[in-house]
């Protein structure tokens, strides 16, 4: 239920010291073109200088893996001692920019946090490669690491931010759908989830709070070939025929975000298909918030929460197989 009006929290001071700036350069720029280009350039940035963010692992790899119809770059993040699964991780952006530098710090202290080998995926991107492209590409990447995944402890999850938590979410119908592989979890935050279906939240923190719903339509417009692919599964998961069967997820939404409620809506919907999702929502946030973990401490505290329960899950499946293994 909404809290009346004059008792709501309001989002985080750097979060609201950050939407001022944002406003002031956006009011200083708006006669300034800016094409697509340029906008793929300015937001595959790192929030924290790379070398740094890398010092804590055994190393980072640069990498070429299957694609759809090419390989994609990709990159391996692998921490110091014992590494015990991997995460396919997919980058937000609306489908349409960001990249491996822009996500580069959060698989660094992702990997490190879950003791597993992030892959951080560079998907072909709309509106040059439009819906299921994205969809197509993650599928390959997933398929090429569970044929590695035995190098980094054999168990296997799927994560990613907004456009890529929703990438997450249609990789885990997909792989239930065609037998395999075993995901131990799926960590979505601030999913994008429910395409062409209305959600309160898309209303009541339409604007002023960093993603915009006239933004998310333009997203959307530049993704989707129609508007009946709105209501497909693989981009919209929520219209899935059933959602039983899924592996556990855990989805950390923003609490100031258009995307909030398809987040909430989306684990009720799981727990109603006797499916397991945890939701832990950190007070004050805004959407992207991730990225800005460098100077905002919930962002810190997202990646290590999302880490730790990577590592858990890891823990159970390694647990379960041998279990498994025993009896056989």
């Amino acid at each position: 239920m909404d809290q009346p009006a004059s008792r709501r929290r309001r989002p985080g001071l750097m979060a609201r010291l950050l939407m001022r700036h944002l406003n002031g350069r956006a009011t200083r720029r708006a006669e300034r073109p800016r094409t697509l280009d340029t906008l793929r350039r300015a937001l595959d940035q790192p929030c924290f200088p790379q070398a740094l963010s890398a010092l804590p692992l055994r190393r980072v790899l640069a990498l070429r893996i299957p694609g759809a119809t090419e390989l994609r770059p990709a990159r391996l993040y692998v921490p110091h001692g014992r590494v015990r699964g991997a995460v396919l991780f997919m980058h937000g952006g609306g489908f349409v920019h960001c990249g491996l530098n822009s996500h580069h710090g959060i698989c660094c202290r992702l990997a490190r946090e879950s003791g597993a080998a992030v892959l951080s995926y560079d998907y072909r991107l709309a509106p040059e490669h439009r819906f299921p492209a994205a969809v197509e590409d993650c599928l390959a990447a997933l398929d090429w690491l569970a044929g590695e995944a035995w190098r980094w402890g054999g168990p296997i999850a799927v994560a990613g931010d907004s456009a890529g938590g929703n990438l997450a979410a249609v990789l885990s119908l997909l792989a239930r759908d065609r037998g395999g592989p075993d995901l131990a979890m799926q960590l979505l935050y601030y999913p994008s989830l429910y395409g062409a279906r209305d959600v309160p939240s898309r209303h009541r923190y339409a604007e002023g709070y960093m993603l915009t719903t006239r933004l998310m339509e333009w997203y959307a417009l530049q993704y989707a070939r129609t508007p009946e692919d709105l209501t497909h599964p693989l981009l919209a998961p929520i219209f899935a025929d059933s959602l039983a069967g899924l592996p556990p997820a855990v989805i950390v939404p923003a609490e100031y975000d258009p995307l909030h409620d398809e987040a909430t809506g989306y684990a009720e919907a799981l727990r109603a298909a006797g499916g397991q999702a945890d939701v832990r929502c950190f007070p004050g946030t805004i959407h992207g918030y991730l990225n800005l973990y460098s100077f905002m401490p919930w962002g810190k505290a997202a990646i290590r929460f999302g880490g730790r329960r990577l590592r858990a899950a890891f823990a159970a499946s390694v647990r379960s197989a041998g279990s498994s293994r025993s009896r056989n």
